[in-house]
């Protein structure tokens, strides 16, 4: 061999190996480098109340569908359905006690002093017989003994002395007011004798 070959390299110090690191029993294991870090405390928060929002809305959006099918139906229900008469054949009599209206007590009307008859408003003032007719006839005096204007009609008899009727004779007034006073005359047709008297037989008062 030729001296003139170079020297071989010298050695290069090998690495020692490292000793390996096992995790103790019961230690969590380390976190990958690649495993996305945990999401902050308030951000799970935050996902929560708006998991429970959408999941309420939800319900409350099924109960209120559920409502308004119901209404729905009982509607149509009604529809449907006649109504029911009060006068169709063989229906059941009406068992509620009748109302009792209490009474209403009417005023008394205020009692009126009732007029006196006709015949007290008529007297006889003179019964006198013509001398130069023989004809007999009354004078008479009528006061309106009633509350309202009246007209008075008059009928005389004349008698002769034994009672019998001879002749008769008749007076008229009209519109008498109240209290009011009047004279007239009732005259007998024919010649009666001496002595002959006068009588009213009946008054009649209309008023007014």
């Amino acid at each position: 061999m030729s001296d003139n070959l170079p020297p071989p390299p010298p050695e290069q110090p090998q690495p020692r190996p490292q000793p390996e690191h096992h995790a103790p029993v019961g230690a969590p294991p380390s976190a990958s480098p690649w495993a996305a870090s945990p999401a902050p405390p308030g951000k799970q928060r935050t996902g929560l109340i708006v998991s429970l929002a959408v999941g309420g809305g939800l319900v409350v959006a099924g109960a209120t569908v559920a409502l308004v099918y119901s209404l729905m139906d009982s509607v149509a229900d009604s529809i449907a359905l006649p109504p029911a008469r009060s006068d169709a054949p063989y229906s059941e009599p009406y068992d509620e006690e009748p109302y009792d209206e209490e009474p209403v007590e009417e005023a008394e009307p205020e009692p009126v002093a009732p007029e006196p008859p006709a015949e007290e408003d008529v007297t006889i003032t003179k019964c006198v017989r013509d001398s130069l007719i023989g004809w007999q006839h009354a004078d008479l005096k009528i006061v309106n003994g009633s509350g309202d204007p009246a007209g008075y009609v008059v009928f005389v008899e004349f008698l002769d002395a034994q009672g019998a009727v001879l002749t008769n004779g008749i007076a008229t007034t009209d519109d008498l007011a109240p209290g009011a006073s009047v004279k007239v005359k009732a005259q007998g047709v024919g010649e009666v004798p001496t002595g002959t008297k006068c009588r009213i037989k009946q008054v009649q008062r209309d008023p007014m």
